[in-house]
């Protein structure tokens, strides 16, 4: 339903006629007519009689739709709606198109043979539309007969060629003049040379809306400030779109956000550059010189810094700070997140917000942490509203609902299939009071291995596969990502193993026990290549306690396992292998609570490193290839 009940047409075409007439530089050179209409301050024409409205719709055939037949009575036509129609028909001009352009054969040139019905409607406006544009840029405007709503409105069709988009429909006559009203003041909105400041009753009233918006923001009301942002971004009011950009980025919103206004200002610079950086570097096609576009404005030192964040970004070596209790939070939740656990690091922000400092009055949120490599996978759509509805930077309202956690406990989830179903086999090595940096002496060759900086498993591989010079078909040095595994315990994950081999498989868990109790568990019950497969072994101060594979449809173990492990309670029926690992990982949570943080895993950054080989040396006989880059 189109909101056209009792509106002032008068009152908005005279606001509007107003303003135009004040935002004409002097001196101008400009036609008789619109030197007539910036004199009366009247953008119209006289009003049409009701007379002549129904000789109009006589000659077209329809009766015309409500809002359109209320703006004649008011002013037959229009001069200069928006930026690009200068004159709009009236009574006297407006006509059926019927296709008077040739666009419609365009249109249907570009449908293909499966075109639905709407797609060739759409199309065939060119044909049914009444044509209201007289004089204009290339720009069509369309009443649409066959695009009716329950009040007998009529939609508007809008197209450009040089636009190089669709048609724009506006949902009535009067939806199509708010909208044009909004675009001459968006054009208006940044005078050129020459040109007076555009300020009028408008512009204050909405400038006013960004001030009480900007508030309204910082005392968690996200949605209403959002609303108010965005209807004077439309207007093209500074600031709105800067600080209606900080809001949609932390609803996990990417395209088009570029803080217009504020990412060139020094002061905010430190918090928006590394996220529009951020995301600049998530799309490799891009050439870097198209950065500088989003930076114009910026003087030599900023843009330097824009590409010295590129850099870091790129190396993952950039670093989020803040000021003051908050900052001191961040580099506890930093501690947290590298180690995975991603809903402690949350809480630590979250709880920390209320104490964090803007970096002026448009600053409306912490922004520069979504590019942090460790912190940046925090963010999640239901997170973001929860750090926009708390209130902060000296703003009092009420504290949100906690977002659900994203670690479920235990292990279980690991038989759940992931996005692509591509996790079907993984290994990971539990080890009971160390910490994870301690996992390379106990899993590696040597005393050399050091962990790498916190990165995902993919980048982590591919950086491993540069430095790789040998690869063998009897070594299985896998890369694993560490961290800590609940209370007590630390993990080392590989979610991309190499296939089993039962009859050279070496388990680490006697190595990593030194001194502790180690667990070890490779899963390939759910694998596409080969027979399924499942290994358990446990180990204690440096010996084997017991273990099991299932392998070949058959298990072998050793050592007295627990009851609760005992692989004939899994193993009987394979019909469902997804719910023999399921209850497995089960099994494996009540036996030693542990659990691998999910988030972290799947979406995070992690410290990563290669172990010792999981496969023996081969044996006299045993053939096998090495090559070797040079």
């Amino acid at each position: 339903m189109t909101d056209t009940m009792a509106f002032d047409w008068r009152s908005f075409l005279l606001r509007w006629s107003g303003e135009w007439a004040v935002s004409l530089p002097d001196g101008e050179a400009r036609s008789e007519d619109d030197e007539a209409a910036r004199q009366s301050r009247w953008l119209g024409f006289p009003p049409a009689s009701e007379e002549r409205i129904a000789a109009m719709e006589e000659r077209l055939g329809r009766r015309m739709p409500p809002s359109y037949r209320e703006f004649l009575e008011v002013s037959d036509g229009w001069r200069h709606a928006g930026g690009f129609v200068w004159l709009l028909a009236g009574t006297e001009d407006a006509h059926w198109h019927d296709n008077e352009s040739g666009l419609a054969d365009m249109f249907e040139e570009y449908l293909d043979e499966d075109a639905g019905a709407e797609e060739r409607r759409e199309s065939d406006i060119w044909r049914r539309g009444l044509q209201l544009d007289v004089e204009s840029d290339v720009t069509h405007v369309l009443l649409d007969p066959e695009d009716v709503d329950e009040d007998g409105e009529w939609a508007v069709y809008t197209w450009a060629s040089w636009r190089a988009a669709p048609p724009e429909r506006h949902a009535s006559f009067l939806a199509f003049m708010r909208d044009m009203y909004r675009e001459f003041h968006s054009l208006r909105a940044q005078p050129g040379d020459g040109e007076p400041v555009f300020a009028n009753d408008t512009t204050r009233e909405l400038d006013a809306q960004v001030d009480q918006a900007r508030l309204e923001a910082l005392r968690g009301g996200w949605e209403r400030a959002g609303a108010a942002l965005e209807e004077a971004k439309e207007y093209g009011r500074p600031r709105a779109a800067g600080l209606g950009d900080q809001i949609r980025r932390l609803l996990g919103q990417t395209s088009m956000v570029y803080f217009d206004g504020l990412v060139t200002d020094r002061q905010y610079a430190p918090e928006l550059l590394p996220p529009l950086v951020a995301e600049h570097a998530a799309h490799s096609y891009r050439d870097d010189s198209t950065l500088t576009f989003h930076l114009r404005g910026a003087d030599d030192d900023l843009v330097s810094l824009a590409y010295a964040t590129l850099d870091q970004v790129r190396k993952g070596t950039y670093r989020y700070t803040a000021a003051g209790p908050f900052g001191e939070a961040v580099e506890r939740a930093r501690e947290l997140a590298r180690w995975g656990d991603t809903d402690g690091a949350w809480r630590t922000l979250i709880h920390a917000l209320p104490l964090w400092e803007p970096l002026g009055p448009d600053h409306l949120a912490p922004l520069g942490w979504v590019a942090d490599p460790v912190l940046g996978p925090l963010l999640t759509p239901e997170r973001g509203r929860e750090l926009l509805s708390t209130p902060r930077g000296g703003q009092a309202g009420e504290a949100p609902a906690p977002a659900a956690g994203l670690d479920t406990s235990g292990l279980a989830w690991l038989a759940e299939p992931d996005p692509g179903n591509n996790r079907t086999s993984y290994r990971f090595v539990l080890v009971e009071g160390v910490e994870p940096e301690e996992l390379p002496g106990r899993l590696a060759d040597g005393d050399g291995t050091a962990l790498t900086e916190p990165m995902t498993f993919w980048e982590a591989r591919d950086r491993s596969l540069d430095d790789q010079r040998e690869f063998s078909s009897y070594d299985d040095r896998a890369l694993m990502a560490v961290g800590r595994a609940g209370t007590g315990w630390s993990f080392a994950f590989d979610g991309d193993p190499a296939p089993f081999d039962r009859w050279r498989f070496v388990s680490p868990a006697a190595a990593a026990s030194a001194g502790t109790r180690a667990v070890v568990v490779w899963s390939g019950l759910r694998s596409w290549h080969g027979e399924p497969f499942f290994h358990l072994s446990v180990a204690r101060d440096g010996v084997e306690e017991y273990a099991f594979t299932y392998a070949d449809g058959e298990v072998r173990s050793s050592g007295e396992l627990p009851r609760t492990l005992d692989p004939s309670r899994f193993f009987g029926d394979m019909e469902d292998s997804a719910e023999v690992e399921r209850s497995l990982l089960e099994a494996l949570t009540g036996e030693f609570g542990a659990h691998l943080p999910r988030h972290a895993i799947v979406n995070g950054r992690l410290h990563t490193f290669a172990t010792r080989s999981w496969t023996r040396p081969p044996r006299d006989g045993e053939t096998y290839t090495v090559i070797r880059m040079h």
